[in-house]
């Protein structure tokens, strides 16, 4: 079973983040190459693992620098607001060691905050999730 873990000096503070590369899938890449373009490579970002989160969300914009176009439309509610439309995109999300998920996530503003990523429970539900909050680590194994 891939995995990966972290130790995070406050965790609680600072939430269970982690460093991972989004890139389009093989599929989406054979269609944007189908289109004579090419996909943009695979952007750092850092993401928190939000159980709070039922889909995975990008930070608005980054999904057009990888040169992907919307597959859809869906609505989500917010603590500050409800039905915002927001675009849907297949995108991999590549984690450490190896570790590789392809996710229909959403693309959000995410304005004032300090990720560029939420790991959603889409993606939660293929994984096991352990935090160790009094020893600062969390796991995340698919």
């Amino acid at each position: 079973m891939p995995s990966f873990a972290s130790t995070i000096p406050d965790l609680q503070a600072a939430g269970p983040v982690v460093e991972l590369k989004l890139a389009v899938g093989p599929e989406v890449e054979a269609a944007i190459q189908a289109e004579g373009q090419r996909a943009g490579p695979p952007i750092p970002a850092v993401a928190m693992i939000d159980t709070g989160a039922s889909v995975s969300v990008v930070r608005e914009g980054l999904p057009s620098q990888l040169g992907l176009h919307p597959i859809g439309v869906s609505n989500v509610s917010t603590p500050s607001s409800t039905n915002i439309p927001c675009y849907r995109y297949l995108l991999r999300l590549m984690f450490p060691n190896q570790v590789v998920i392809e996710a229909m996530v959403l693309e959000l503003p995410l304005r004032g905050q300090h990720i560029q990523c939420l790991i959603g429970r889409d993606v939660l539900a293929r994984a096991v999730f352990v935090y160790i909050g009094h020893e600062g680590l969390f796991s995340l194994s698919f």
